[in-house]
């Protein structure tokens, strides 16, 4: 009975030596620990960053990823004016009807209206990029374990890949992406926008912009929350304060 158990004992140790690594190899680096302006009790979104991030999203992610929750009005939160707003919801078309004949048809989309994806529907999105489906941005910031840090070392992960790894066709080597072969191409290139800001657009660059803007896009309330948040403690600490000074007041006398 011993010898059968200390068999089974070197049978075990030996297929976790043998399954380690296998494993290593295709576990994904943690990602970088970036330091974003909207952390924190009193972090505060940084309006100039969302906007060229918006701008990365419409010029080179919007190709194949949707944003399906986003209204063209929300856009006014970043800072665009209302005449903005309306020239960039015009540059878009949306199917709307039935008309007065009973059909369906395409018009420019308006403020009131979230913006189109890519794509009609599943199937299509699939067909133009060989099965895999990209996926909605709407609140992928909140959906990645990492949140930011996940979304922002993804853009900025891509690399030839180790001597002896072998790239499937169609997929691309990613250090930050688990089992490192994303389907994704590396769609950051440098100078892929001009930053009407005059900011340089490298890939860092605009993996931070469109990192802030998907995390904006994922929690649009954030600054809303954090200020009933800090109220509602200023207003607890005061409350206890004057409780307390009432408390000492009604047993003033008492020894």
């Amino acid at each position: 009975m011993r010898r059968i158990l200390r068999l089974l004992g070197i049978a075990l140790v030996s297929a976790t030596a043998i399954a380690e690594p296998g494993r290593a190899a295709v576990e994904a680096e943690p990602p970088l620990r970036e330091t974003w302006p909207h952390q924190g009790i009193f972090g505060t979104w940084d309006r100039r960053a969302l906007q060229r991030g918006f701008q990365v999203y419409k010029e080179v992610c919007a190709a194949c990823h949707g944003v399906k929750y986003l209204a063209f009005r929300n856009l006014a939160d970043l800072g665009f004016s209302e005449e903005e707003v309306k020239a960039i919801a015009a540059q878009y078309t949306v199917r709307d009807g039935p008309d007065d004949r009973g059909e369906m048809f395409e018009r420019p989309a308006r403020p009131s209206d979230r913006m189109p994806g890519p794509y009609p529907n599943e199937q299509a999105a699939r067909a133009a990029n060989n099965g895999a489906l990209p996926p909605d941005l709407s609140l992928i910031v909140k959906a990645r374990k990492g949140g930011e840090n996940y979304i922002y070392s993804l853009l900025i992960g891509y690399e030839e890949p180790p001597s002896g790894v072998v790239v499937p066709e169609g997929m691309y080597y990613n250090k930050y992406f688990p089992g490192h072969f994303i389907a994704m191409p590396p769609i950051l290139q440098p100078d892929a926008v001009t930053y009407a800001d005059g900011t340089k657009a490298t890939v860092g660059q605009m993996a931070r912009d469109v990192t802030q803007f998907l995390a904006w896009v994922s929690d649009p309330k954030l600054e809303e929350r954090k200020g009933t948040g800090i109220t509602t403690m200023l207003f607890l600490i005061a409350l206890t304060g004057l409780l307390y000074a009432y408390k000492r007041r009604i047993w003033a006398d008492v020894h």
